[in-house]
């Protein structure tokens, strides 16, 4: 089990909370939700969770609700890039990289080609 530990203490076990970000996500009705477990693959990341917005302001409900659920869950954010209609999000939450894409930008980036070494992880559903 990976854990992340923050400021305040809290211990957070990453394959849970990827999940736990993922519903989020899905609540606001992101598409193509995909995980990819990158493990010893990369250093600089465990996880990549990628999923599409339907529009700029999809984009910015996607990264608010996900921002919500890291901050309710005790996880820190590290950092986020959310450049004004650039039609890509990057959520930094130390070891799981969430990538917010409008359907151009995520087809034009393509990161499950770039990472296709990469474990393919199911969604689970909530219940």
């Amino acid at each position: 089990m990976i854990e992340i530990a923050n400021a305040r203490e809290t211990v957070v076990d990453t394959e849970k909370l990827v999940q736990t970000c993922c519903r989020a996500l899905d609540d606001k009705k992101a598409e193509e939700i995909t995980i990819l477990h990158l493990g010893s693959k990369s250093s600089v990341a465990d996880y990549f969770v990628i999923a599409t917005g339907t529009s700029s302001p999809h984009l910015r409900a996607l990264r608010v609700a996900l921002e919500k659920e890291l901050d309710s869950q005790g996880a820190p954010i590290l950092g986020m890039d959310m450049t004004s209609d650039s039609g890509w999000v990057v959520v930094d939450a130390d070891n799981i990289l969430f990538h917010l894409f409008t359907k151009p930008m995520r087809e034009k980036y393509a990161l499950e080609k770039l990472w296709k070494d990469a474990d393919l992880v199911g969604m689970e559903k909530a219940g």
